[in-house]
């Protein structure tokens, strides 16, 4: 067999035609790349912007760990996790909003990369939580932002926007609840131990802490858990198995019972602010049913409502329909310009 060299035969008219031919091709990719970008509302090619920084700061005491994305100057969205994830949960929706937002994540204490507090010296409650967010925000000279809540970041949130209503620009509403509606079955556990505090209803509660409720929270009511990365698992139970952690989470499942008289006052915010609401829920979910979605209506007659056929994580396998959403929700809402008025692509 004749080797490659020794069969080639230079041609300007070849050259020029495989040239040309490279052109073409990169001319079509980029096209498509447009095209893309234009049906899914997303970049087509990560700029400088979408470099998430990981960084912390000590707010009253305790270090905060947080995730950041996106121009400084640009309509911040502050994302606020869920039990029993972090700003992890975040980590591939932060990139598809950094050309256009500031984009924050945090950790709560006692969960991803932020401290965890002797429970003997601090409180792990909600209170808490949106007290540690709020000076965190207030250190980074945060006046204004949207929020996306899910699960336990839902009761963070909502003590956000009666605290400061002024300063939410929008809502992105994900398997969050704020009305009775939304709490069924997988709460009679909990709602036992709020009863009466016992120590034999808190022992009940170990297994939400387990592995197999871990995996369960990922997978249940997914049509397809191939789009389930299992490093999600691996990364949560290996967090929540930390030397005390468990008594946290117990403490936290507890303190859930003061997010309920809350509701109320939630829900009155709602109706008097009619904060611009996109929900974004994961329907096959029994920790938070669609059954707590439909009420947002009641008060929000105006909410972007959307239930997606998957469960509790939405984020994990249909981010590819929720991010347009999202996208094209906040260009409308909250706007996309820089406070320098930088046009954005």
């Amino acid at each position: 067999m004749r080797s490659f060299k020794a069969s080639y035969k230079f041609s300007p008219l070849k050259a020029g035609s495989l040239f040309l031919g490279a052109v073409l091709a990169l001319g079509a990719i980029s096209l498509d790349a447009k095209s893309a970008e234009s049906a899914r509302g997303a970049p087509a090619i990560a700029s400088a912007s979408s470099v998430t920084h990981y960084r912390t700061k000590e707010v009253d005491g305790v270090k905060i760990f947080y995730r950041e994305t996106g121009p400084k100057d640009a309509p911040v969205l502050l994302l606020l996790h869920g039990f029993p994830t972090s700003s992890h949960m975040f980590r591939n929706l932060m990139p598809a909003l950094a050309d256009r937002y500031h984009v924050i994540a945090p950790d709560y204490p006692g969960y991803g990369q932020s401290e965890s507090p002797d429970r003997a010296k601090f409180n792990y409650t909600f209170d808490r939580y949106s007290e540690l967010v709020d000076g965190l925000l207030d250190q980074l000279g945060v006046a204004k932002y949207a929020m996306y809540v899910m699960d336990y970041g839902a009761p963070v949130g909502w003590r956000l926007a009666l605290k400061h209503p002024e300063r939410i620009s929008g809502l992105i509403v994900q398997n969050g609840n704020a009305y009775n509606e939304g709490l069924k079955e997988f709460w009679d556990p909990i709602k036992a131990y709020w009863s009466d505090h016992s120590e034999a209803h808190r022992k009940a509660l170990y297994s939400l802490v387990s592995p197999e409720t871990t995996i369960f929270q990922y997978t249940d009511g997914v049509s397809d858990t191939s789009r389930i990365s299992p490093d999600n698992w691996i990364h949560d139970q290996a967090l929540l198995d930390r030397p005390g952690n468990a008594e946290i989470q117990m403490d936290l499942f507890y303190d859930y019972r003061t997010n309920v008289p809350l509701y109320p006052a939630v829900q009155a915010y709602f109706r008097k602010y009619q904060p611009p609401t996109l929900i974004v829920w994961g329907k096959n979910d029994k920790i938070f049913p669609a059954d707590g979605a439909y009420p947002y209506k009641r008060d929000l007659p105006e909410v972007e409502f959307h239930l997606i056929d998957t469960g509790h994580f939405v984020l994990e396998d249909k981010a590819d329909e929720v991010v347009p959403l999202i996208r094209d929700f906040l260009k409308r809402k909250v706007g996309t310009e820089t406070k320098r008025k930088v046009a954005v692509q």
